[in-house]
């Protein structure tokens, strides 16, 4: 029979499980004095194992600082892995910039929690869900626009001004990163709270009570605890839980219908009037192509960079597997070549707006997205234009 009970200790709370004694550290993630607390609570309980909020991947990102040093840029293009990449950089960007601004190291406990749990010889238990994860379930709760919105705020949102202002910083004292540079999005989109909160609080709640031993610690946002102490009384499926969502056919059906539409009305206008069915297509080019190529522009993309996004787009846009910003931004990468130096700066240069413009790493990615946002939108006006003029053609 499952038992459970708690004890409140100001940040501290405290369960009994299945025979199991449970610490829940509820830590802000902006406060030295939590790293503190996280110290002494670790060395006085000598748990046998310690579970902190981190994946894999942000593990791996802690211990190595110099890991953007073996970055492929080429290969994150191809790999269509930019956008995701950028969006990682822009809220290492709100870290640093909050670090810098309160003298904080944001993740600190976690960090004091991996060294304490060596001293005392506690085995180290990551207990968040990967971050991949975790990004492509919001993903998939977004339609187009709010995708689009998603991006936009993401990109503009965090780098509109160079410091964190006091109401910011007490939501980082509750929240994790992810949370607070997603806080706004989440009020827009509900269905965002599911995979960025409760799920979460389900996958930490599980992996914390199954740990290793008799006595586990775990250090965590201060916002999960209440979530995770409901929680940590029942079974959940982590594979489940981590679980990438399915891809909905419905994009697929509409990314080659949408070609295929145009390309016949363009045909079909051809038929019925030579003439319109040449400004048709030249409306479907310059749409597409100016969009595309304004999007290089406001990247301050290469000159190169930004032609080929116009030649690109008009093609690209009807393949659906295609996009202009993979091919502009092969060519920015190729004209103006990350070197060493600009890895060894990346965490430094994305303090600021302008060094996440300056550096030739972040130049890149911001290209392909921006690119790419800017084509969609100039997609959707000239396929419109297109079908206006069909119309026309035929009576409408």
């Amino acid at each position: 029979m499952k038992r459970w009970a708690s004890l409140m200790e100001e940040t501290i709370t405290r369960l009994e499980i299945d025979g199991k004694e449970i610490i829940l550290i509820g830590a802000a993630h902006v406060s030295k004095a939590s790293a503190i607390e996280v110290k002494e609570v670790i060395e006085r309980e000598r748990p046998d194992s310690v579970c902190i909020e981190l994946d894999q991947q942000r593990f791996q990102s802690i211990q190595q600082g110099d890991k953007w040093k073996n970055m492929d840029i080429f290969k994150v293009i191809k790999e269509k892995k930019a956008t995701m990449l950028l969006m990682n950089l822009a809220i290492s960007s709100f870290q640093n910039r909050m670090a810098k601004q309160f003298d904080v190291t944001p993740g600190q406990e976690q960090l004091q929690g991996i060294e304490s749990a060596k001293e005392v010889g506690a085995e180290l238990v990551l207990a968040d869900r990967d971050i991949q994860i975790t990004f492509a379930r919001i993903w998939a709760n977004l339609g187009f626009w709010g995708k689009s919105q998603l991006l936009a705020g993401v990109i503009f949102g965090i780098f509109e001004k160079d410091t964190i202002t006091e109401e910011e910083m007490e939501k980082m004292k509750q929240q994790d990163t992810l949370q607070a540079v997603l806080a706004e999005f989440t009020e827009s989109f509900p269905k965002l709270k599911e995979p960025l909160i409760d799920e979460r609080d389900q996958y930490l709640a599980q992996k914390i009570r199954t740990a290793p031993g008799q006595k586990i610690v775990a250090v965590l946002g201060a916002a999960h605890v209440p979530g995770i102490t409901r929680e940590i009384h029942r079974d959940h499926d982590l594979e489940k839980l981590s679980e990438r969502p399915p891809k909905s056919i419905v994009p697929t059906i509409l990314g080659w219908a949408l070609p295929i539409i145009i390309v016949a009305l363009i045909v079909a206008t051809f038929f019925i009037n030579p003439e319109a069915g040449t400004n048709q297509a030249l409306s479907w080019i310059l749409w597409t192509g100016t969009m595309a190529a304004i999007g290089a522009a406001v990247a301050f993309g290469h000159p190169l960079a930004v032609v080929s996004a116009f030649f690109a787009a008009p093609i690209t846009a009807l393949h659906p597997i295609l996009a202009s910003g993979w091919v502009s931004g092969l060519v920015q990468a190729f004209m103006r070549k990350p070197t060493v130096a600009d890895f060894e700066r990346l965490s430094e240069d994305v303090f600021t707006v302008k060094g996440f413009w300056r550096n030739k790493v972040t130049r890149v990615l911001l290209v392909v997205v921006l690119t790419n946002i800017f084509g969609s939108i100039g997609t959707l006006i000239g396929g419109a234009d297109v079908i206006r003029l069909f119309l026309k053609n035929i009576g409408f």
